[in-house]
Order: C-alpha cells, then sequence, then structure tokens
C-alpha cells in the first residue's frame, strides 16, 4: 500500500468548479503539498508585473509552456502532492488519482460572482468565451481537448456540494482504492 505521504493527486475543472480551494482543502487534510505555481508566480521571478505577463502570454507561447512545465517539475519532486490546475490530469498522467471537477456553466458564473463580484450575464458570457479560448489553446499547445475528461479516476459533479464535501469524496475514493491510512481512519 502506497503511503500517504507519496501519493500524488491531479485535480482539474474549468474556471468557477473549485480546482483550487478543494486543492489546497485536501492538501491540507492529507498533510500534503499543494501545487499552485501560476503566471503570478512566473512574474516575479522575472520581475515583471502580472499584467504585462498576461499581454507576453496573449502572444507568446513560452509563459502557458513554462508554468505548465514548472507545475509538472514540482509536482513530480520527492513526496506527494496535489497538484490543482485546468490542465492537471493531463500533464501528471502518473498521478495516483486524477480527479475531475465538473460543474454547470451557470453555477460556475454565480461561484465567479461571489469571489469577484460584477455583472451575472456578463460573467456568464465571459466564462464561455474563457472555456471555448482555452480549449482551443489547449489543443494547439498540446493536443489536450479539455472537455474529453472520461479517463479521470472520479468525476464529481460540483454543482451542489461544498468544497469540504468534495474533498470527503476524494478521500473516500483514495481509501477504496487502498491508499492508507487516511488522517481521520484506522490504519
Amino acid at each position: 500500500m502506497k503511503a500517504v505521504q507519496d501519493l500524488r493527486i491531479a485535480i482539474s475543472g474549468k474556471s468557477g468548479c473549485g480546482n483550487t480551494t478543494v486543492s489546497r482543502l485536501l492538501a491540507s487534510r492529507l498533510g500534503l503539498r499543494c501545487i499552485n505555481f501560476t503566471f503570478r508566480n512566473l512574474a516575479q521571478e522575472q520581475g515583471l508585473s502580472l499584467e504585462e505577463v498576461l499581454r507576453r502570454a496573449s502572444t507568446d507561447d513560452w509563459w502557458d509552456r513554462e508554468v505548465d512545465r514548472r507545475q509538472v517539475e514540482l509536482a513530480r519532486q520527492d513526496g506527494g502532492c496535489v497538484l490543482g490546475s485546468r490542465l492537471a490530469i493531463w500533464m501528471l498522467p502518473e498521478a495516483d488519482l486524477k480527479v475531475y471537477l465538473r460543474a454547470q456553466p451557470e453555477v460556475r458564473a454565480q461561484r465567479i460572482q461571489q469571489r469577484e463580484g460584477g455583472d451575472l450575464e456578463t460573467i456568464t458570457r465571459f466564462t464561455l468565451e474563457r472555456d471555448r479560448q482555452d480549449r482551443e489553446r489547449y489543443l494547439r499547445l498540446y493536443g489536450i481537448d479539455n472537455d474529453v475528461y472520461d479517463f479521470a479516476d472520479l468525476i464529481i459533479d460540483v454543482d451542489q456540494p461544498g468544497p469540504e464535501e468534495i474533498v470527503e469524496q476524494i478521500v473516500k475514493a483514495l481509501s477504496q482504492r487502498g491508499y492508507g491510512p487516511l488522517p481521520g481512519q484506522s490504519p
């Protein structure tokens, strides 16, 4: 049985599905590193503003590829981790558990509105457009269609459950796969 501290868990989903929140909660629950390397981190390393990095990324694929490369590099270091990103389940094929979080566009837009504010109709349109652009970019960069996730070990509809309930579903799936003992369970 693989020890919990050596588990690599990949969590993916589109914007507003709770990838970051669930990844952080799960990592905390299991005592694992949470990998969350973003454009913001890359901007700091390069001595640039986030806005400048995003501007450059709009015309130069290096920025996307570098963030993705760094996430995978960090995830493959010694010890277990939770890698939460839109492409985690594709970029870390050796993950012990690949989890895909899915929600209806309207639910995702409501969550984004709660987090960031703004007009719901505008956010819904923006979210759908972002989905389209992300899909095109991932196909172009990696040949990945992020609408095809049926290979994930666990697909969770997150329209209703809160983050803690989602974490419980993931912990249960890990236990059913023989990983453990998990925090809160008997050895």
